[in-house]
């Protein structure tokens, strides 16, 4: 095993607590990312001294009480902040999300057996190069598998949000669940709806930012259902269609994966795109159709996203891409600045993501049928940006005191006006020149 290198602040950190007659170890996720060859994003550490030893041994610093009922203060190095958090065992779970009290352990044993899973449940002696991994974490990260310490029933019961962070982990590690963990994860998953909503939220992102999250989403979708039970009715709901090879509920799945990139408004887009279908179904001898499971989609994705308790212009974002994803933008460059004009550009990117993956997800058929379209919009797109053309009312090459300045009363009147214009430059009636536009507004004012 190669050495940890933590940064300069932890190394002196853990150098000050065993300086103290303390013992002291980086902890948790940054162990397991640095032995996977991962930047950790955080650097945990856990020693045997109590919150306020650790508060005097620091008396030169900032220290921060961040959770001290627990035993947690906050470090401030020159470095960044760092979490120490003494050695603990946990007592009893009574909202299946936090012990309702904590005892504090001279033993690193004690500390890592509480935690939740065997990869996340290693120490490392940064000055000795030696790795605690009582559990045999190291195995299962070359093995690649998510297993509980322990019994995974217990871990889950105690704290019901670890079974997200099993599919998140799974999710962005590319791991697999293993058979013990997997199954508990089925049993105990109605503990999920006790757990507070930003919580189940800010794992169901990184979920679905995973490089492995479709998966997850499918080999889990009962729970999925039980966080966002608006797209229960898709889960085996047969498209009756040669365009598709997936039922509604895998087709959204794999449409999720299809997006690589890393833009959660398009990530819950492709989540919520196609949940109106099973409410606009009908079948006939040309098979199944979904008139309107755009508008329908909308209307459920904002319940579901209320609950979820995301940003309101986050929400409304979302929505507007599910009610739109399904419209035929025409390929020409008047036909994709009408709707840039009216999604404005941030939101027609967003637009052909949702498109290029929502095909992907389809059948042969399908992607082949529509893969040239979805290569025009994006290069008309392209093109359009690098001319600056009018495609938005910030675009347009007048401004409302430039028409009142040619006697356009003030009020709805200039709103209304140029928004008329706008429509004449993105349908190619009128150059988007100052001269021009003002010339036609002209011609208005003398026709009354």
């Amino acid at each position: 095993m190669d050495r940890i290198t933590p940064p300069a602040g932890a190394v002196e950190i853990i150098s000050r607590l065993r300086g103290g007659g303390y013992e002291a170890y980086i902890v948790g996720g940054c162990v397991r990312d640095s032995l996977m060859g991962r930047e950790p994003k955080d650097w945990d550490i856990t020693p045997s001294a109590r919150p306020e030893a650790v508060t005097e041994l620091f008396a030169d610093r900032t220290v921060v009480p961040t959770g001290i009922k627990h035993g947690t203060v906050t470090v401030l190095e020159a470095d960044g902040a760092y979490e120490v958090t003494t050695f603990r065992i946990d007592g009893q779970y009574l909202d299946h999300r936090r012990p309702r009290s904590v005892t504090f352990s001279t033993s690193i044993a004690d500390d890592l057996a509480r935690r939740d899973f065997t990869s996340n449940a290693m120490a490392y002696d940064i000055l000795a190069g030696r790795l605690v991994d009582p559990f045999g974490g190291l195995e299962d990260i070359r093995a690649r598998r998510i297993v509980c310490v322990r019994d995974p029933e217990e871990r889950f019961s105690e704290d019901a949000l670890r079974i997200l962070r099993g599919m998140r982990f799974a999710s962005e590690l590319g791991f697999e669940i293993e058979e013990r963990t997997a199954r508990a994860i089925h049993e105990r998953a109605p503990d999920l709806l006790k757990i507070a909503a930003e919580r189940i939220t800010s794992e169901l992102t990184k979920l679905l930012l995973g490089q492995d999250c479709t998966r997850v989403l499918c080999e889990y979708k009962d729970v999925i259902a039980l966080i966002i039970p608006e797209l229960a009715p898709c889960i085996g709901f047969d498209q009756h269609s040669r365009w598709h090879c997936y039922d509604v509920y895998d087709h959204i799945a794999h449409a999720v994966g299809y997006y690589r990139g890393g833009d959660a408004v398009t990530k819950y887009a492709l989540l919520l795109h196609d949940m109106g279908k099973p409410r606009c179904f009908t079948l006939d001898e040309k098979g199944g159709h979904f008139i309107g499971h755009g508008a329908v989609g909308a209307e459920l994705a904002g319940a579901a996203l209320a609950r979820l308790r995301l940003p309101a212009e986050t929400c409304r974002s979302i929505r507007e891409l599910v009610r739109y994803h399904d419209i035929n933008v025409p390929p020409t460059k008047k036909g994709v600045r009408r709707w840039v004009s009216r999604l404005g550009q941030e939101q027609f990117s967003r637009y052909l993501e949702v498109h290029r993956a929502d095909i992907l997800a389809h059948s042969e058929t399908a992607i082949s049928a529509h893969w040239n379209q979805d290569g025009a919009l994006r290069e008309i797109f392209e093109e359009l940006l690098a001319e600056e053309g009018a495609m938005s009312l910030q675009k347009l090459d007048v401004r409302g005191d430039d028409l009142i300045s040619v006697g356009v009363p003030r009020g709805p009147e200039v709103g209304k006006l140029l928004g008329e214009l706008l429509d004449l430059v993105i349908e190619e009636k009128l150059p988007n020149r100052r001269q021009a536009l003002l010339e036609y507004v002209n011609k208005k004012l003398r026709e009354r």
